[in-house]
């Protein structure tokens, strides 16, 4: 598959991506084979807390006292869990765009063994210590993954972006989320979770930097592209502007984190604005990207302002309320 269109390469460039990077993607599946870990959800689940729902077992039914986790937790983690379940539509997505053949069919074949465990474990967890109401969850499921995704991506140049950007985020969201759950159960498998978002992500990278080794002005243009643009794979579950609110709120996943421990490490990585073998096309994206960073580092800087002013009312609050 050619990889044509808006960021088509300079006459001189080779311009069939999914074959010249074969080799690399080659490489990276051998590397993350050797870093995986065998990990089985069931092990991650505290199924000595878990007992009968109301339906045709006659148990109880949910109730939020029961839950140990606290509104912007549950927020989260059902964020995350049905993010995960999407997983079909993902599979089609990146085997339609990278692939099924050859060494590319492997990595997506794994790649979706290893995200398939994701959701199995997440959910069980949540039934188990009754984190969750079942039947929302249930029925946003089935709202969420009837809806499909599509992630709009016009070139493999920046579906490659994309899914890097993505995987880092992703890493960042579980891992964040886990930090914050105060249930030492959530907190291990958050972390377990994670550990194979950055596995992912470190894959696409390296595919990321050859490519742009490759076709430097064609990966500058596609990443300037992906972050105007950027959206998480989840943003059309029910109720998602409310909960993405409540959780950038509490420091999950916001702005400040996107910038600062997203996208900067990846730009860093991929030395996007220190390359000299670009040519017009790719300044032009660099000037794009640099307007996109200040931008988001500025709207960072104003929600740390906010947090330290909510912070500090709250601290004069309570030296009243003590006084």
């Amino acid at each position: 598959m050619s990889d044509q269109g808006s960021c088509a390469a300079p006459v001189s460039r080779r311009t069939d991506l999914l074959a010249d990077l074969e080799p690399i993607v080659a490489g990276g599946l051998d590397r993350h084979l050797a870093a995986a870990q065998d990990w089985f959800p069931h092990q991650y689940v505290p199924w000595g807390r878990a007992r009968d729902f109301d339906g045709p077992l006659g148990g109880e039914g949910w109730q939020p006292g029961q839950s140990p986790l606290s509104p912007v937790v549950r927020d989260a983690l059902l964020v995350n869990l049905l993010t995960e379940d999407n997983l079909p539509s993902y599979h089609h997505e990146i085997a339609s765009r990278f692939g099924r053949d050859s060494t590319w069919g492997v990595w997506v074949n794994r790649w979706t063994a290893e995200e398939a465990r994701h959701s199995d474990a997440l959910r069980s967890y949540l039934h188990a210590i009754r984190g969750l109401d079942p039947v929302e969850l249930e029925r946003s499921r089935m709202a969420h993954v009837s809806a499909g995704y599509v992630s709009g991506q016009p070139t493999v140049a920046h579906a490659l972006v994309y899914v890097t950007i993505q995987e880092l985020a992703t890493r960042e969201a579980h891992r964040n989320a886990g930090v914050l759950c105060a249930e030492p159960h959530g907190t291990r498998l958050m972390s377990r979770i994670a550990a194979d978002e950055n596995l992912h992500m470190i894959f696409y990278r390296d595919v990321c930097a050859a490519a742009c080794d490759l076709d430097p002005d064609r990966l500058l243009r596609a990443f300037a592209d992906v972050v105007r643009g950027f959206t998480m794979p989840g943003h059309r579950i029910p109720g998602f502007a409310a909960r993405a609110a409540r959780i950038a709120a509490a420091g999950i996943y916001d702005v400040a984190l996107h910038h600062e421990r997203v996208l900067l490490p990846l730009l860093r990585h991929l030395r996007l604005m220190e390359r000299t073998d670009v040519g017009p096309a790719g300044e032009e994206a660099r000037e794009r990207i640099g307007h996109l960073m200040e931008t988001l580092e500025d709207k960072a800087r104003r929600l740390r302002e906010l947090r330290e002013r909510m912070r500090h009312t709250g601290r004069q609050s309570g030296a009243t309320r003590g006084a």
